[in-house]
């Protein structure tokens, strides 16, 4: 305030305020300024915060509703493996009645009918991602076959399957059963020879 006006002041008159000097515009900002920048900056914080949390959160739950899409995809892809497991040794039994019917007479009813059922039965298996594994003429192989005998064969090649004696499955990428198989020692006079050297 000017003096005048402090004297009127103390003289008990009211001033006006054309005799108060004004306070400068830029003192006012600066004056306001920290008091309003402060509380605005927390709140942009606080907002930047709290999106990069629910953004956080939003890729959380994607991930886990991806992972639980992945894990019922499986647990379906595997849920028939024991029931299908337990039907293949009904399968073996009903081929060897199959293989004895057509031993007795292989243009019968009976036998012809069989064939439809197994037909369908095999059907039914590739529907289920139920696959046999390939045997006879095929390389051992230790993951997909089980040998219950070596034997000695001119023609067949050491190491290689000589015979299918019960068939095996696998059920999409998993081995359900292992073939049972023969297979070759190779030509029996190499054995011979072999032992001769010794």
């Amino acid at each position: 305030m000017t003096e005048e006006a402090a004297n009127d002041a103390d003289n008990g008159e009211e001033t006006s305020l054309d005799t108060v000097t004004p306070i400068s515009s830029q003192e006012e900002e600066h004056e306001q300024s920290p008091a309003e920048s402060t509380p605005r900056e927390s709140v942009e914080q606080d907002a930047a915060h709290w999106k990069d949390v629910a953004a956080r959160n939003q890729a959380e739950l994607d991930n886990y509703r991806k992972r639980m899409a992945r894990e019922k995809a499986e647990q379906a892809k595997w849920a028939n493996a024991n029931l299908l497991g337990e039907l293949l040794s009904v399968l073996d039994s009903f081929q060897m009645g199959l293989d004895a019917a057509r031993m007795d007479d292989k243009d019968s009813v009976i036998t012809q009918g069989m064939e439809m059922v197994q037909r369908q039965l095999d059907e039914f298996l590739t529907s289920q991602g139920v696959v046999e594994v390939p045997a006879t003429g095929e390389s051992f192989d230790p993951n997909q076959h089980e040998a219950i005998s070596h034997e000695p064969h001119p023609e067949v090649a050491e190491g290689v399957i000589i015979s299918q004696v019960r068939r095996g499955f696998r059920l999409h990428d998993r081995l359900l059963r292992a073939s049972n198989v023969i297979v070759s020692k190779g030509p029996e006079e190499a054995e011979n020879a072999e032992a001769n050297e010794e």
